[in-house]
């Protein structure tokens, strides 16, 4: 039996645009030619897998529709709620469809990760699909690349889940890591059956309205309109909290592959910088006394640019009107002014700097300085700098 990828697609993306009254999905955002949910599309296309079904709302079903016509996926079937329930209701709504056996193995994914060495993925669900039964469940862990406190970790005991931990602060995500703690990546893998019984099991409000929901919902053009007043019934809890966090039956498959949820700037960020040289180019290069900057990319309301500062180079002090910016140092240790703080930076660190904060980058050693920079307003131009200092004389 095929392995039926289940996609959730619900995320309003609300952490990169904190201030926004409209703000962009992640899963749709166009970083370049493609979006994290088109790239989840394709990696549903393996052999290994049956055709997709996408759990979404009414607010993305175009959206979701135009994705699907782009990565000609013809076969699917998409799960409309008809509001935010979080993960619990999604997932068991989905699973509960009519067309899906009682020992059908789903793999859930969500719409917005990135995910590189997808054999290596694809190979690790296939291996695990005869150890699924009617009540374990699968979890994928991530090897932490760095302490981070933006991910939830797992600790385990051979390969069963002993513990997950909250999104921990930096110092106690250290710990978790010296005691070979994964990040939960937030996929699971388990059978239809499974997902049935621990719902009955843990969480029968639960189960008893997502399953009325399904039985009354309309279905048109391979769309399930689950009902409304059912659904809504049901408490609204992410799958972990659930479920993962009840029951005991949990096994982990550990990967070390590349994989980001870009769920910051900061992780943009270095998405962009290990892939410059796709995004390169020469046209966009602009020379200043200080160095030089590339536009790397001009997305819907953000930019991404890789400053080159030279030895001794110093940018003006300034401000912005109408963009906040967050950088990435890559190479080198700029120093920084954010309005009365002065602090040296070393690779791999992050600030933000806020709208209409005053601030400037210095480079006073002989090494060159590196940072990538993501803007993000309404404008994105050079017009958009107040200069108070500048050593070049810019200083109107």
């Amino acid at each position: 039996m095929k392995i039926r990828p289940v996609i959730l697609c619900g995320g309003a993306g609300t952490r990169l645009w904190p201030n926004a009254k409209k703000h962009q999905a992640k899963q749709f955002i166009d970083f370049g030619n493609w979006t994290l949910l088109g790239k989840t599309l394709e990696r549903v296309k393996a052999s290994i897998f049956d055709a997709p079904i996408i759990s979404t709302n009414a607010k993305y079903l175009k959206q979701v529709k135009q994705h699907l016509k782009k990565h000609k996926i013809r076969k699917f079937k998409i799960v409309l709620e008809p509001a935010k329930r979080n993960t619990a209701p999604a997932i068991l709504s989905t699973a509960l469809i009519k067309d899906i056996p009682n020992e059908q193995p789903l793999m859930f994914l969500a719409a917005d990760h990135l995910i590189e060495k997808v054999s290596l993925f694809n190979k690790a669900i296939k291996k695990n699909q005869k150890k699924l039964t009617q009540n374990n469940i699968f979890i994928f862990g991530i090897k932490p690349t760095m302490p981070s406190s933006e991910f939830g970790y797992f600790l385990t005991k051979n390969t069963k889940v002993t513990r997950f931990v909250e999104k921990p602060k930096e110092a106690k995500a250290k710990q978790i890591i010296s005691k070979k703690g994964y990040w939960n990546s937030g996929m699971f893998y388990l059978r239809k059956d499974s997902i049935i019984n621990n719902f009955k099991k843990y969480q029968p409000n639960i189960y008893r309205n997502c399953n009325k929901a399904v039985l009354k919902a309309k279905y048109k053009s391979n769309v399930y309109y689950l009902n409304n007043q059912a659904f809504t019934k049901a408490t609204a809890k992410s799958f972990d909290y659930a479920i993962l966090e009840k029951t005991k039956d949990i096994n982990a498959i550990k990967l070390d592959i590349p994989w980001s949820d870009l769920g910051s700037w900061k992780e943009i960020c270095k998405m962009y910088g290990r892939n410059k040289r796709h995004y390169y180019k020469k046209k966009n290069v602009f020379h200043r006394p200080w160095g030089s900057y590339v536009n790397l990319f001009n997305g819907k309301e953000f930019l991404i640019k890789e400053l080159y500062v030279k030895p001794k180079g110093i940018l003006s002090l300034q401000k912005h009107h109408h963009r906040a910016e967050h950088w990435v140092v890559t190479h080198g240790k700029p120093k920084i002014t954010l309005n009365k703080k002065y602090f040296t930076m070393n690779p791999d660190e992050t600030i933000f700097i806020p709208l209409g904060a005053i601030h400037r980058i210095e480079n006073p050693y002989k090494k060159p300085v590196k940072i990538i920079e993501a803007q993000v307003g309404s404008i994105l131009k050079e017009s958009d700098i107040v200069r108070y200092q500048d050593v070049y004389g810019r200083v109107k």
